[in-house]
């Protein structure tokens, strides 16, 4: 008797930790495999040992209230049924394994082809807005940005957020020579892209901007760590001479403790009377590298007012950004809903930046490049950096 109990304990923690399904949800519990004893001698083969409380709770199916929850959390309740809301959170990865286990019954749904065009829209989304926001940002560091904002680990920790992860249905597959393996990161980060996709499809290409503003594009990302110089210096006068002004030079600013243990010197970055940039360091070199860096970063983190932030696809005229999260928002209520004559926005777009940074180092490739540019040192009583 009190094996049988210890056995039914276990299993009950077991699926407690694998799936949010609760107890009461469940129409008989423990099932009728739980409780076999196989007998004496029974290979593990046979039919007693096929049971396993893992697939078993695998295969139990999420309440209908749990998506109807997730709904209403992400304020979605309106647009998306329960049914799509169960398709999003079903991996691809899935649909072998439930079938291999309930061969007649019919497979499901999954959200393979919603979380690519989900994945497009959020990379359409998040390039306009970076490249609007920021028109001299470098093209490999406008890459970087795009990923943190809408990449895989930002999906799968959305998902986290908005309690998705608990209603994933996925199945872990090894690596193969064809594809990467499914991890529970990558199952995870297709909800989201899954569920801009339905927004997209029920509503409009507006509406699933402003979720994809609302849930990714308002997060707080550091985009100065993304900006990575060798050397500053060479870039600030290759910089400055695209831009047709003068040759910049450098100045000791303030100075303390020359000649002591821990000195401190400040420098600046000029271009004829123009400051570019200022830095600090225990070295004239240190402080002359931190100048030119800054001066850099002045430059491709200049960001447009928002105010004055005009998108691309705002020139589709669909539903307002609040209708998406009101409950009032429906296709027909819209006044851009008329198929025959679609409304467009007039579009202004904004002067495009110098996003490339040029660099004069002809690395490994064993190819002489020019005699290497030296920032002059400020005239004056300036020391000179450097030397």
């Amino acid at each position: 008797m009190s094996t049988s109990r210890h056995v039914q304990k276990r299993f009950a923690s077991t699926a407690a930790k694998l799936v949010s399904v609760p107890i009461s949800q469940l129409p008989k519990f423990p099932p009728k495999g739980a409780l076999r004893h196989p007998p004496p001698g029974t290979p593990s083969t046979s039919k007693w040992g096929d049971w396993d409380p893992q697939t078993w709770a695998a295969l139990q199916p999420s309440p209908q209230s749990t998506f109807t929850a997730l709904a209403h959390r992400i304020g979605l309740a309106q647009v998306l049924s329960n049914k799509e809301i169960e398709q999003a959170c079903t991996h691809p990865s899935y649909l072998p394994f439930y079938s291999k286990h309930n061969p007649d019954e019919q497979s499901l749904n999954a959200n393979g082809n919603l979380a690519t065009l989900g994945n497009s829209l959020l990379g359409l989304f998040a390039s306009e807005f970076l490249h609007t926001s920021y028109p001299h940002l470098p093209t490999r560091v406008l890459k970087a940005a795009v990923s943190a904002y809408v990449g895989p680990q930002t999906c799968a920790s959305v998902a986290k957020e908005i309690g998705a992860a608990p209603l994933l249905r996925w199945h872990r597959t090894p690596p193969n020579p064809m594809r990467p393996p499914i991890l529970h990161a990558t199952a995870l980060s297709s909800i989201p892209r899954a569920l801009t996709a339905l927004v997209y499809q029920q509503r409009s290409l507006p509406t699933a901007r402003s979720f994809a503003h609302t849930f990714f594009l308002s997060r707080d990302v550091d985009i100065r760590t993304m900006l990575k110089f060798t050397d500053p210096r060479l870039n600030l006068i290759e910089t400055v001479a695209k831009y047709g002004r003068e040759k910049p030079v450098t100045r000791l600013l303030k100075e303390t403790g020359r000649h002591s243990i821990s000195p401190v010197f400040v420098v600046g970055a000029y271009s004829g009377v123009d400051k570019l940039g200022e830095g600090f360091g225990s070295s004239l070199k240190m402080a002359e590298y931190r100048a030119c860096e800054d001066a850099l970063h002045r430059l491709y983190l200049s960001r447009t007012p928002p105010h004055e932030v005009h998108l691309p696809t705002s020139t589709f005229l669909g539903f307002t950004p609040d209708a998406l999260f009101s409950s009032s928002s429906s296709p027909s209520s819209s006044p851009s809903s008329s198929a025959s004559e679609p409304l467009e926005a007039e579009f202004i777009p904004g002067s495009l930046g110098e996003s490339e940074v040029l660099l004069g180092s002809a690395g490994r490739s064993g190819i002489r490049s020019a005699e290497r540019p030296r920032m002059d040192a400020g005239s004056g009583d300036s020391a000179v950096v450097g030397r």
